[in-house]
């Protein structure tokens, strides 16, 4: 009897020095928060995003509420956000005692439209955040201009764009501070962990002393503020530093996933993708389609039919301010272009270990249960 094909929607991939350095750890017993891996891969993956500081934690979530508080977010601010995207984004925002304040997307690269972003700054406006979705960095310029104009800082939420470029800088270096996620469906992983990312003195000092329950790092257990337990350990480091090694062999993986999708799925008017600017260069954490307004099936039963053929997939986040907790109509209103994408989209399979046999199989089963 043959075993039904199975691919899933991601898994992690290591090619590098992985098991290596974890055996390092063990064998030196270096399996806390304190080692050389930790320190290794705080300054590789600086230099990987072209920034002067990379400050390792616990989950891409505690790198935004990190980075949140590192300048100075609290109780009675706003911060601005894309609606579309995974709900971290706004919880980070909510330990703060801060209201997340919600933006529509661009009906063509998804993210965040900078044309609605003005409206929504009012003088509790403490900072922007946006979010480079499935690996697709926003536009900057737009959001920068706009945020100068008004004095607020703008946030990356990079937890999806590891690698990614805009007009020749790295995701992680093109906002005042950069959160990423190491979770274990992302480009580089170190099964759970996030890095915030910054090229101001103060603000890294203030993410150091705030992750590590506040300790004064020039005076053993003296705490002058009360901080978190947001350290990730030298174990996961370590993975993290042989993930990063292998770098450019992850981003060209996905790359060619993703052109693979584009040419086995090309002329298919079914499907909308994500728009790329000239001058942006994802990182394809996700390739991701939206089904047109020709294709009469709905995205879940669309996702079921695939799932019989052995293809897992995931629908588009949820817009955040539909989900039970932020549920506010009378306060948010409708964001329909957000809510159109979240309905009709779903994530295909990525990750570096898919095949060229793999992309073609869930093409022909997607365009099976489409047309």
């Amino acid at each position: 009897m043959t075993e039904k094909r199975f691919i899933p929607v991601a898994a992690p991939v290591f090619a590098g020095n992985e098991k290596k350095y974890v055996m390092d750890c063990l064998e030196t017993t270096w399996i806390s928060s304190k080692g050389k891996y930790v320190t290794q891969f705080e300054e590789s993956f600086a230099a990987f995003c072209g920034v002067k500081h990379a400050m390792l934690c616990s989950s891409g979530t505690t790198a935004l509420h990190l980075g949140l508080l590192a300048l100075g977010v609290g109780p009675g601010d706003e911060v601005i956000l894309p609606t579309l995207t995974f709900v971290s984004t706004a919880n980070a925002v909510m330990y703060c005692g801060a209201t997340p304040v919600f933006v529509d997307s661009l009906p063509d690269t998804w993210n965040l439209d900078p044309a609605q972003l003005a409206a929504k700054i009012t003088p509790r406006t403490k900072a922007i955040i946006v979010v480079h979705l499935y690996g697709l960095p926003c536009d900057m310029d737009a959001v920068q201009a706009i945020a100068d104009a008004h004095h607020v800082p703008v946030l990356e939420d990079a937890a999806e764009a590891h690698g990614a470029v805009y007009q020749g800088q790295r995701a992680g270096a093109l906002g005042k501070v950069g959160m990423f996620s190491f979770y274990g469906n992302k480009t580089i992983t170190t099964g759970e962990g996030g890095m915030v990312t910054t090229g101001e003195d103060d603000l890294a000092e203030q993410v150091r002393l705030l992750r590590g329950q506040g300790q004064d790092p020039n005076r053993r257990y003296w705490f002058p503020v009360i901080g978190y337990n947001y350290r990730l350990t030298n174990i996961q480091a370590a993975i993290g530093l042989a993930q990063l090694e292998q770098a450019d062999f992850h981003l060209g993986a996905r790359r060619d996933v993703y052109r693979w999708y584009r040419e086995e799925l090309a002329g298919v008017d079914e499907l909308v993708w994500q728009t790329v600017a000239d001058g942006i260069e994802p990182t394809y954490w996700m390739v991701s389609v939206v089904l047109g307004d020709n294709v009469q099936m709905e995205r879940d039963a669309v996702m079921a039919a695939l799932r019989e053929r052995g293809i897992e997939t995931r629908p588009l986040f949820y817009p955040i301010h539909t989900l039970p907790p932020y549920h506010d109509p009378a306060r948010h209103g409708s964001l329909p272009v957000a809510e159109r994408l979240a309905a009709r989209g779903i994530n295909l399979p990525t990750w570096a270990g898919l095949t060229r046999d793999d992309v073609r199989y869930i093409s022909q089963s997607l365009l099976a249960c489409i047309r």
